[in-house]
């Protein structure tokens, strides 16, 4: 699956970028010829646009091919776009477009993956598949198994994060732990980091692109407008063509052939994934005192007293033995949890002395 991404013979991870929307032909040719001298090997734009809701900016529809073949004869970047159907595929092809994406809200649908996959039978070109909206890996996995069963080789996934209910500074959440377990079940899957959909907000390109490098990721799917504050789309989550370039000079790759440095590419990979999920745990922890936070305003109300042992040596129990099916020792199970306790009752006691 990989040799597609050896084929571009590249020093630096795999760029694709462009503008959330193909809007005019204008805007497409101008984009584009201020990505064709600088990292960037794919163009990409969209041109069916799916919304969650109707009336919004939906694509300029078969149009905008035209405008992507044009400007990939004017400057010999590869060109790429969303496809959500069979009719997207076929249209996609008849303009000779070089990458196709699947998006997370069509991934979530198995009919319509396969739907694609039957659609796309036999070809040549690289078809990269998103996560889907929920945290499902198996779901994710199921849409790339549909497309190598139809005998696409060129195959790739991106991550783009997760949708939620809860407010975040992310648009939609990384659930790292989910593309790690991905890799390393699958390592010769090219993995590309999406963090324009991930951030939904410009400032934060670099800080998520540079933690997916760090856990050796083989590429980035950028956002970029001349005139971010006006697209017609996602403006908040778009750079500029000069932001992009910024980017691609701080960014810190390292190296992935150097034989001699297998050891700390390798500890680098590990020590990025214990980072990934010790704020995961941070994460966590800061959920369950927002959680105890509640305990203690109901017990206030109900002039209940914050130490119920009862209910603590249950949950020690219970976690002495979940803690030792997952290798962990009794004795630090104890600790960790009567820190946490120690933690939550400190919570408790602060609301029911305010």
């Amino acid at each position: 699956m990989r040799n597609w991404l050896n084929e571009f013979n590249l020093t630096h991870p795999l760029v694709i970028a462009g503008p959330c929307s193909a809007e005019t032909e204008e805007q497409v040719l101008k984009i584009a010829h201020e990505l064709k001298d600088s990292d960037v090997s794919v163009f990409r734009a969209g041109i069916w646009k799916p919304r969650t809701r109707p009336g919004g900016f939906e694509g300029v529809g078969e149009i905008g091919l035209k405008w992507l073949k044009k400007a990939k004869e004017q400057t010999g970047l590869l060109m790429g776009t969303e496809v959500a159907n069979a009719a997207h595929v076929k249209l996609a092809l008849e303009y000779d477009i070089d990458v196709l994406w699947i998006g997370a809200r069509t991934t979530v649908n198995p009919f319509a993956m396969q739907e694609i996959a039957d659609a796309l039978v036999g070809t040549k070109k690289i078809v990269l598949v998103k996560n889907p909206v929920n945290p499902d890996l198996s779901l994710w996995l199921g849409g790339v198994e549909r497309l190598y069963m139809a005998g696409i080789e060129k195959l790739g996934v991106i991550h783009r994060g997760f949708s939620t209910y809860e407010k975040t500074k992310y648009r939609n959440i990384p659930e790292w732990q989910i593309a790690i377990e991905l890799q390393n079940k699958f390592p010769d899957l090219p993995l590309i980091i999406d963090p324009s959909h991930i951030t939904g907000d410009r400032k934060m390109i670099l800080e998520v692109t540079q933690e997916a490098l760090d856990l050796n990721y083989d590429g980035m799917i950028i956002e970029t407008h001349y005139d971010p504050d006006n697209a017609w789309s996602d403006a908040a989550q778009q750079v500029t063509p000069d932001a992009l370039k910024q980017i691609f000079i701080d960014l810190k790759v390292r190296k992935v052939n150097d034989i001699s440095d297998e050891f700390t590419q390798k500890m680098a990979k590990l020590r990025a994934n214990i980072d990934v999920l010790d704020a995961t745990l941070l994460d966590l922890l800061g959920k369950r005192m927002k959680v105890a936070d509640e305990i203690g305003q109901v017990k206030k109300d109900a002039n209940v007293a914050v130490l119920q042992n009862n209910r603590w040596n249950e949950i020690l129990g219970k976690m002495i033995l979940e803690g030792e099916k997952k290798g962990l020792t009794e004795e630090f199970v104890l600790k960790m949890f009567k820190a946490i306790h120690q933690e939550s009752i400190g919570h408790q006691e602060k609301i029911l002395n305010s």
